[in-house]
């Protein structure tokens, strides 16, 4: 048996789903697609049942790729239940979902979620009454504070066992005339098997699905599907999307006529305050300060300040230089007499004195600070609101705000925010993101180390902010004139600020933590020793001896190729790299500004490189590449003549 679950962007899916599997879940890309699709197991008691957490959708009838996805996977898989989890505020526009899913004849149970935030808005939604008006269970939650999750649970394990008391809903629409009569004569014409109900594929044909009529083609005989195109023919003469819109209106309407018996609104106890606060964060003359605060403290204080300076500090000065570094390379000189084999270890480049003491010491106190702030935006509701405000910037260069979500993530995880431009709608705005990524966004690790060490220059983190900011809006703007296809709609599902949950901050901030230890850090470990072998080779020499006329070009000592080359390994990598050239004093503090730009768009990292072109093909892949390299030290030399200059 299969459940699936249900809903539109933002309405507490990935927290149902958690609280019925537990954590262990696979996710991977559904066939065909780079769309991620998460599968759990759903315990009963000995009874298991797979649960699969489906992309969010609108409506069946499908836009983005993230809902073509969905509805295949409804198509194909087959699923013997189905959650709808609606947001309970927005119920109105989530029903016709609901009323698409029943015509469908697909099993159904509604989860009415965030029922908090229901009452708290003067709403009071008669969930049993609704039930009884519709035919299907109907189950109040609030997810985060996991209310009604037992009741669902239950009602869950009722199915299993084949205990249910419910039949299936048959909610009747009265389409309009010439509609109907359509409906009738194709879903009568069909004779093939279908996931389906003939009723919902005469509709889906009706609208001119083209997924679905190539669906049919196949299914049905040859005759079959030329009394259907010849309808089509008929009944399209006009214009096709007033045949989408009269089908959707009437689902609306017939959703409202359901919710008037059962939804009642009374006088809220602090919309207004919610919703001031809303707009106070998404117009611009207010927004733009709290995102620049939210930058200041948030990134800059907090990341920069706290993490990769005092967490950093201590870490990498006292626990590692002073007690830990010494203690492993006495052990390893005393059981280890190979001079190989201790350089693998505690050399200038080993495992234990390099790669330990980066990801550890100076990696994951920036990235840690970084992922509890993140968590912070995300569990407050504060991150649509922040795609709303930059919608009408990132217009300019052919994105929308949509695309802020990918990017803001990019200051977490390049590699990682690669994977999320997925949500974005075109392959057009995909490579744009990606090559703004790959160019101009630096992970938490990097960001943290550079604006803490520019900090201490007079002027150094201006320098950053308008170069960096410069090449972005200007490469964004020229990328997207000269690449073809269209610019995506923006639509986004803004759900309400609340205050973050401790709870819930923890468990993301732990579960991002957990991430980077069991992904990034053996690939420090995998960088020694590349390096290791670079070294015992002669590679690696060769490779810094051509490297070392291009950074004294800009103006820097040679030393500095090495945080090149290891920012090829890993941003964060050369980020720590150039943290430790300036300690030493090699680096002076223009030198630390162009080398800090330099750095900043530089090409990707191997693992970021290995995404893009995973999602994107070798060939996007490589242009990216060849056009950021010889970019990032022309940007570099243009920034050292000026500070020659001044």
């Amino acid at each position: 048996m299969k459940i699936a679950l249900v809903g539109s962007p933002n309405v507490g899916k990935s927290v149902i789903f958690h609280h019925l599997t537990g954590k262990y879940v696979t996710v991977s890309n559904y066939p065909g697609t780079t769309v991620e699709v998460t599968w759990g197991q759903f315990k009963w008691g000995e009874e298991k049942v797979e649960v699969v957490d489906t992309p969010g959708i609108y409506s069946l009838f499908p836009i983005s790729g993230e809902e073509k996805v969905t509805r295949d996977l409804l198509f194909t898989e087959e699923p013997d239940l189905i959650l709808h989890i609606v947001d309970g505020k927005n119920i109105q526009r989530m029903l016709p979902i609901t009323i698409q899913l029943l015509e469908a004849e697909f099993r159904v149970i509604l989860v009415v979620n965030m029922m908090d935030e229901v009452r708290r808005c003067g709403i009071q939604l008669d969930c049993n009454k609704l039930s009884k008006l519709i035919g299907i269970p109907v189950i109040p939650t609030v997810s985060i504070k996991k209310e009604g999750i037992l009741e669902l649970k239950r009602v869950i394990g009722e199915w299993i066992l084949g205990m249910e008391s419910w039949s299936n809903s048959k909610i009747l629409l009265n389409y309009p005339g010439e509609i109907k009569l359509n409906i009738q004569r194709i879903s009568g014409m069909l004779r093939g098997k279908y996931s389906f109900s003939n009723q919902s594929m005469a509709l889906f044909v009706l609208q001119q699905d083209g997924e679905m009529l190539k669906v049919v083609q196949k299914t049905e005989n040859q005759r079959t599907y030329d009394r259907i195109n010849t309808i089509l023919e008929k009944r399209m003469t006009g214009d096709k999307r007033s045949v989408a819109y009269a089908i959707t209106m009437t689902r609306q309407r017939k959703a409202e006529q359901i919710l008037a018996k059962c939804l009642e609104l009374h006088g809220a106890k602090n919309p207004y305050l919610q919703r001031k606060l809303s707009q106070i964060c998404t117009r611009p003359l207010s927004g733009i300060p709290i995102v620049l605060l939210v930058l200041y403290f948030g990134i800059y204080r907090f990341v920069g300040g706290f993490g990769a300076g005092v967490v950093v500090d201590f870490l990498e000065g006292v626990v590692f230089r002073q007690w830990l570094n010494p203690l492993f390379t006495t052990w390893v000189e005393r059981l280890l007499p190979w001079d190989s084999l201790q350089l693998l270890l505690v050399g200038e480049y080993g495992i234990f004195t390099l790669g330990l003491r980066y990801a550890v010491a100076i990696i994951l106190p920036i990235v840690g600070t970084f992922f509890l702030v993140f968590s912070i935006l995300e569990d407050s509701g504060y991150l649509p609101r922040l795609a709303l405000l930059v919608d009408r910037v990132l217009k300019v260069i052919g994105l929308n705000g949509r695309a802020v979500i990918p990017l803001v993530l990019g200051l977490g995880c390049d590699t990682m925010a690669t994977l999320t431009t997925r949500i974005l709608e075109t392959k057009r705005e995909k490579v744009l993101t990606t090559l703004l990524l790959a160019l101009a966004i630096p992970c938490s690790a990097q960001l943290g180390v550079i604006s803490g060490l520019l900090a201490t220059v007079p002027g150094g983190l201006i320098w950053w902010l308008i170069v960096v900011g410069t090449v972005m809006l200007s490469v964004g703007y020229l990328a997207g004139k000269f690449l073809p296809g269209e610019q995506g709609g923006f639509y986004m599902e803004v759900p309400s600020l609340r205050w973050p949950r401790p709870g819930n901050i923890l468990s993301k901030t732990r579960a991002r933590i957990e991430w980077y230890f069991l992904e990034i850090l053996p690939i420090f470990v995998y960088s020694s020793v590349l390096i290791w072998i670079g070294q015992l080779t002669g590679l690696f020499t060769r490779l810094l001896s051509l490297l070392e006329p291009v950074v004294k070009a800009l103006g820097l000592p040679a030393e500095t190729a090495v945080t090149f080359l290891f920012g090829f390994f890993r941003r964060d990598y050369g980020a720590a790299g150039l943290f430790d050239i300036y300690h030493q004093g090699i680096l002076d503090d223009g030198g630390l500004i162009v080398a800090s730009i330099t750095l900043t768009l530089f090409v990707p990292c191997l693992a970021q490189l290995a995404v893009m072109i995973k999602e994107y093909g070798i060939k996007v892949g490589l242009l990216i590449t060849g056009f950021i390299f010889p970019f990032a030290f022309g940007i570099g030399y243009l920034v050292h003549l000026l500070l020659s200059i001044l």
